[in-house]
């Protein structure tokens, strides 16, 4: 039986679903808390977002749709153009090339993996922000916010698990 048009509307507003999270998490990674030293802590939740759809769904998540979550990044939090956008690619690229290694293993070893990828990604934002300021920035903010991310990684995926169960279904 040929899906109706409501049907496929439906698939597609699901389908989308994953790059609206991320959206999401976009905003809520750059909503000022007014807290002291917050910004040295604040979790990565598009590193973490970007991540899990790759690992658990990578071709609702493609590259230009994580460019565009990473340019959207740059674009409201200051950051110089770019940055985020080779940091999301290089998360996703990773996640997708390793996917075989990652995809229906336990949380542990997937959290491993996060803490690996998540490294690689932070170590990444220190040498592009060192080459746009042309010198060393202070590591210590990138190190509290890697374990910050860390830490923030499995409720946040717990979260995005029961979605992709509830919501996007068997595919």
């Amino acid at each position: 039986m040929k899906p109706t048009l409501g049907q496929k509307l439906d698939q597609l507003a699901r389908n989308l679903t994953p790059f609206a999270l991320t959206l999401i998490l976009v905003v809520l990674d750059l909503v000022p808390l007014h807290l002291p030293s917050m910004a040295r802590v604040a979790p990565m939740l598009t590193v973490v977002a970007v991540f899990h759809w790759a690992v658990y769904r990578p071709y609702l998540l493609p590259p230009s749709a994580v460019f565009l979550i990473g340019l959207l990044q740059d674009i409201l939090g200051g950051t110089p153009l770019g940055v985020h956008a080779l940091v999301l690619l290089s998360v996703h690229g990773i996640v997708v090339w390793q996917n075989r290694f990652l995809a229906g293993k336990s949380f542990g070893i997937v959290w491993l993996g996060f803490a690996l990828i998540l490294a690689a990604a932070c170590l990444e934002v220190w040498v592009l922000m060192s080459v746009f300021h042309g010198t060393l920035i202070d590591a210590d903010a990138l190190s509290h916010q890697f374990l910050t991310t860390l830490g923030f990684y499995p409720p946040l995926s717990w979260l995005l698990i029961r979605w992709q169960q509830t919501i996007l279904r068997v595919d």
